[in-house]
């Protein structure tokens, strides 16, 4: 092992105390038995349990950054993990990503939730079906919902004795607990819709919700053009860089075969087009292309600062130009930079720190091909912005939906809508921007998860 990872693990250790150590072995138990636990004394001991476990390990610190989390120590998760809160927040919605499980959070956020007099009456209600040498003063209420599930009082499927306690101490309480369980339903309701209608979207004959086939590993070719570095220095975009490592790690994880092709001048943008539209797809599903540069309506720069339509490079996957693309979907996502306008905004809010640069370039129309999509960032005339420390805000929230809406099996227009939905609601520089969806697509377009 390490030494450094064995240095971080102290060092965390050292940050936490005895209350956060005893919330980390009880959102632990799904993991680690009863009698493992109770053996612990020090943090560092269970830590070295979570490795014998295979838990936590160098190249895999997720569990550890989610412990963290759940008892609030951002502190710990940014100085020593690497990690920020609004991360965190979007990993944990991914299905399967979480290892707590939400009954343990529930319990553990209530148990933060109580004041030191509400403990007390909890614990009298309780004096007649737990010992009372295990409801004495000390004993904290993470300790007493052990007792109270060791009694077979509580389970994560049955959470009646504990919403009778709360209505009686914490009316309040006891509405989360009821908000909760409504939510585990809902989610077994969808589990149990998308069963029944797995194979719906692809089989049934004539169904107006026919999906274009994924069938083939890889399903196709993403191809990234960035425009980083510009012969004029002052074009140099900031940010993109962020970018492609967002496309890069969400078309990996969709079984894409996923190459960049950096700083592209225009005769070589549309080379590099045209040159996969001569490829042969026959054993692939699909095509991806990303476009992150300057711009002009309805057309993108190179570094050399000539400009390139975008229409001719959707043009070279048509039918008649790419057909062993033919009828399968292709998507174009273009980040294009320099629009004039910006949306006004109804209501100003600090967004960004003054760290945003625009982006912007529109598509007034697309070829007249079926199976074509375009998501651009903006609509016709106006601006989009790009961070440029962590990326543009179309092109990040574009992934972000994606990793979360992917596994829910919600299909590219639905998602590219909510996106629209999400950047839509953001005021950047005191301004707004819409992004804009293109599409001749015949069907809807569900991408696998692997």
């Amino acid at each position: 092992m390490s030494t450094e990872f064995q240095k971080l693990l102290f060092d965390v250790s050292e940050a936490l105390v005895t209350e956060e150590l005893e919330a980390l072995m009880f959102l632990s138990l799904e993991h680690i038995s009863m009698g493992k636990l109770e053996a612990i004394q020090r943090t560092l001991d269970f830590f070295k349990v979570l490795q014998e476990k295979g838990l936590i390990e160098p190249k895999n610190l997720h569990y550890l950054k989610e412990l963290m989390y759940c008892i609030s120590r951002i502190d710990i998760l940014e100085a020593y993990l690497g990690s920020r809160r609004e991360e965190m927040e979007r990993v944990l919605q991914i299905p399967g990503r979480a290892k707590v499980s939400a009954y343990r959070k529930l319990l553990h956020r209530i148990a933060e939730d109580l004041s030191p007099e509400d403990v007390k009456k909890v614990k009298f209600l309780l004096r007649k079906q737990i010992p009372k040498n295990k409801l004495q003063d000390n004993a904290s209420m993470l300790k007493v919902f052990l007792e109270m599930e060791r009694n077979g009082m509580i389970r994560e499927d049955n959470l009646e004795e504990l919403k009778n306690i709360f209505n009686r101490v914490r009316p309040d309480v006891k509405k989360k607990i009821d908000a909760y369980e409504e939510k585990l339903k809902g989610e077994f309701l969808i589990c149990c819709l998308r069963v029944e209608l797995g194979g719906f979207f692809c089989d049934f004959p004539g169904s107006v919700f026919k999906s274009y086939k994924m069938q083939n590993i890889p399903h196709g070719y993403c191809v990234i053009l960035n425009n980083h570095i510009f012969k004029n220095p002052c074009e140099n975009r900031e940010g993109t860089i962020e970018d492609g490592e967002a496309v890069k790690r969400v078309f990996n994880w969709l079984q894409f075969q996923t190459v960049e092709h950096m700083n592209l001048e225009a005769k070589e943008i549309h080379a590099k087009v045209k040159e996969y539209s001569k490829k042969d797809h026959s054993n692939m599903d699909c095509f991806v292309c990303f476009i992150f540069s300057h711009g002009e309506k309805d057309k993108v720069k190179g570094v050399d600062d000539e400009l390139v339509n975008i229409k001719d490079l959707v043009t070279c996957f048509s039918g008649s130009n790419c057909p062993s693309l033919a009828g399968k979907p292709k998507l174009f996502f273009i980040q294009a930079c320099q629009g004039s306008v910006g949306h006004p905004a109804v209501r100003v809010e600090d967004d960004s720190s003054g760290r945003l640069e625009t982006d912007a370039v529109p598509l007034t129309s697309i070829p007249d091909q079926a199976d074509i999509l375009i998501g651009m960032a903006t609509v016709e005339d106006y601006e989009s912005y790009r961070d440029i420390q962590t990326g543009s805000i179309y092109i990040q929230c574009l992934c972000e939906k994606m990793e979360l809406l992917c596994p829910l099996q919600q299909d590219l227009v639905s998602i590219l809508t909510e996106v629209n939905n999400q950047v839509g609601r953001r005021v950047l520089k005191g301004r707004k921007q819409m992004p804009i969806i293109k599409s001749t697509l015949r069907k809807i377009l569900i991408f696998p998860i692997p």
